[in-house]
Formats: structure tokens, C-alpha cells, sequence
């Protein structure tokens, strides 16, 4: 492999340095076929790019090279939980317009955004090494929260508590992780607040080790009897339904509770 890698470094037909090939094999590993089929459709849109002549005013050299070999689709490439999801609760959040909105471990992206409209705190184990206006960081653990009881207005916590006490992200393991995520979650919100939160649903509660875990429709109301369920959204596949379906296997749930 490492021979093969070292030969195409030296006499791809656009004297790729050798860098370019280490970065396709930390990209696509052993796969070879999987990226010398794009490779050489790249070489080639290079030298017809070439070919054109140049534009004066951009310099354009084989040490410079950036191989993208993957963006040649047919449709704009969509995660479609994210996508519903994100889109749900910001909604939500842009109705509801809160003094001040919190967050527990979910997107940093879609919660930038929010931010722009609603001032934001996001809370995460994981440190947020950026600075943006009316968006605010605390480290804190989804178990044991920064805040006083019943202080939050406005809250969401969105494909967080599925995972916590599995150690996919290097926590640690604890059976009933998710259960006492949710007592958090419920502990430091005010009467009357809002909470916003989605998890994976199935057709029977289990865990996929250690990616997450899933409920069932009748677990989840089960988790949060004591809040009023406001409205409740379910991704199956590329599309938004409007009910639980056990019939659908896998999907994800979006819930709007008050406490």
C-alpha cells in the first residue's frame, strides 16, 4: 500500500506531491477504488482547467492543490434529522421569543444561528473555542447542570440524552444515563418553561451500543408524565410525520413539553 501511495505521488499525470496522496489515504484508507475513480476525474478537470488559460488575478500551482472528490452529486446532500430537527426547534424558540434561551449539547451551528435572534447559552462537556455576539458558552455536564432549580425560561437538549452513560463521548458509563439527564433537564426549568427535546424512537426501547439509545412513543411520555406535551413531530427517512409510528422501526422523536 504504502509503496503504491509513494509511485502515484510521483507520477499522477499532475505531479501530485506527495502530501495530496497521505491526505486521500487519511480520507478513504485502504479503499483505493473509491477515490481513484474521483482522482482521475479530478486530473483531468485540471488540465482542462489549465488549458483555458489563466486568470491573472489567482495563481494556480500544483503545490496548491486541494483534492474534493466527493461533491460531484446529483442533489444537495441533506442529514435529515438535523435538518428537521434544527428547523423545528428554532421555530419553536423564534414563537416562543424568550428573554433568553439555554441549550444542553446540541448543535453548535443551528445554536449560532438562534443566537442571532434570541440571546443563547449552550452548555457542553465540551469546550466551544469561538466568540460570537449574544452567544454564550458554560462548561457544565448535562448530569449535574450550572444552574438553580426552576431558573430557566427556555430550554432544549436535542439528540443529547440518548447517549448518556454509553461513553461514546468519553463519559462515564451509568445504566440509567439518560433518566437523570432528564431530572436535570426538568429540575432547572421554571414552572410554565419550555423544553424542547428529541430522541431516537423504535419500535421497542433498546440500546444500540454505543451509539445511543431508543425509545418508544409510550417511554417517552412515560419519562416526562409530570410536563404537558405541547406538540411532538417524528423523522422517519427524508420526511417530517406528524405521528408515531412503531410500524416504521427507527426514526426520531421532536417534543415540546411545559413544565
Amino acid at each position: 500500500m504504502t509503496g503504491f501511495l509513494k509511485a502515484l505521488g510521483r507520477y499522477t499525470a499532475v505531479r501530485a506531491p506527495y502530501n495530496m496522496i497521505r491526505m486521500l489515504e487519511a480520507q478513504y484508507g485502504a479503499n483505493l477504488l473509491r477515490w481513484l475513480m474521483p482522482l482521475a476525474g479530478f486530473v483531468r478537470d485540471y488540465r482542462k482547467y489549465v488549458s483555458l488559460g489563466s486568470n491573472q488575478s489567482f495563481r494556480i500551482c500544483v503545490r496548491d492543490i486541494y483534492p474534493c472528490l466527493n461533491d460531484k452529486t446529483t442533489v444537495t446532500p441533506v442529514e435529515p434529522v438535523y435538518f428537521f430537527q434544527d428547523a423545528w426547534a428554532a421555530g419553536k424558540i423564534f414563537r416562543i421569543r424568550p428573554k433568553h434561551h439555554h441549550d444542553v449539547g446540541s448543535s453548535v451551528k443551528s445554536l449560532s444561528i438562534i443566537s442571532q435572534f434570541v440571546p443563547t447559552t449552550m452548555v457542553d462537556i465540551r469546550p466551544v473555542e469561538i466568540h460570537l455576539d449574544n452567544f454564550h458558552f458554560l462548561a457544565g455536564s448535562i448530569l449535574a447542570l450550572p444552574f438553580e432549580d426552576a431558573s430557566i425560561e427556555s430550554l432544549s437538549s436535542l439528540c443529547v440524552v440518548e447517549h448518556i452513560g454509553l461513553g461514546r463521548y468519553g463519559d462515564d458509563l451509568e445504566p440509567w444515563g439518560s433518566e437523570k439527564a432528564i431530572a436535570e433537564l426538568k429540575r432547572v426549568l421554571k414552572k410554565g418553561g419550555h423544553l424542547l427535546i428529541s430522541v431516537p424512537v423504535d419500535a421497542v426501547s433498546r440500546i444500540y451500543f454505543n451509539a445511543h439509545r431508543a425509545f418508544t412513543r409510550a417511554h417517552v411520555m412515560d419519562l416526562f408524565k409530570d410536563m404537558t406535551l405541547m406538540e411532538e413531530k417524528y423523522v422517519y427517512g427524508m420526511a417530517l410525520n406528524e405521528r408515531y409510528e412503531a410500524g416504521k422501526g427507527f426514526g426520531t422523536g421532536l417534543f415540546h413539553f411545559v413544565k
